[in-house]
């Protein structure tokens, strides 16, 4: 479980013992019902990380709601959008193995995520990680209820597919932004996992070493 669970639950659990003490059982029940909340929602449970190297995996658990082509500084890319409801694991993992290249954090509006601008006009953090041969992009976005993003992680930092690096809390969207040549195995209504999920394979460069199951080794090798 994220800590943040245990910061807003336990809280709960002590107010609706000392209500049900003060008064009466009955009324601390919804004090205890919104701590078990809580505590569901900040689960973070393990994964099976996928280790076939050039695989993109989801960076979060959600339903796809758009696969579509847009150009980034003149360039073809592929863009894929999971919408995170409240029900869903908010904790996001890194979609690659590579090292973090750029973080960018820009304060924003809280519409909902669903909506196609959000990408843009919503608080969100995007960041790069390059490895494999590849740059993948991925943007936490902030929703109509999220209101804290939160990436534990700094510019030079390495990480492996599928690591846990933050959460956004209380609904939500993550864009994830690959080169065009990119083969996406998802489609628009899917139901992705953080971390297992894969979203689509990236041609690996022979020349680059490649991380499979955290041992660092080059394509090819056995």
């Amino acid at each position: 479980m994220v800590p943040d669970g245990y910061y807003y639950g336990l809280p709960l659990v002590g107010a609706g013992i000392l209500v049900a003490w003060l008064t009466s059982p009955l009324w601390a029940v919804p004090a205890f019902l919104l701590a078990a909340f809580f505590l569901w929602f900040f689960r973070d449970p393990e994964r099976r990380i996928p280790d076939t190297p050039g695989t993109i995996v989801s960076p979060a658990d959600g339903a796809v709601t758009a696969v579509s082509p847009v150009t980034v500084d003149g360039l073809q890319r592929t863009r894929i959008s999971i919408f995170l409801n409240v029900f869903n694991v908010h904790v996001n993992r890194s979609p690659i193995s590579g090292t973090i290249r750029d973080i960018h954090y820009q304060r924003g509006k809280f519409m909902n995520a669903m909506n196609a601008v959000s990408a843009d006009k919503n608080e969100h953090n995007t960041v790069t990680v390059e490895g494999e041969g590849q740059t993948v992009v991925f943007k936490q976005i902030a929703g109509l209820l999220a209101r804290r993003i939160v990436f534990d992680k700094k510019v030079g930092d390495r990480v492996q597919r599928g690591q846990r690096v933050g959460l956004i809390k209380f609904g939500s969207r993550v864009d994830v932004v690959l080169d065009a040549s990119a083969r996406v195995q998802i489609k628009i209504g899917d139901h992705v996992k953080g971390g297992s999920s894969v979203l689509a394979y990236l041609p690996v460069n022979a020349d680059q070493p490649v991380t499979a199951g955290g041992t660092t080794k080059r394509q090819g090798e056995r």
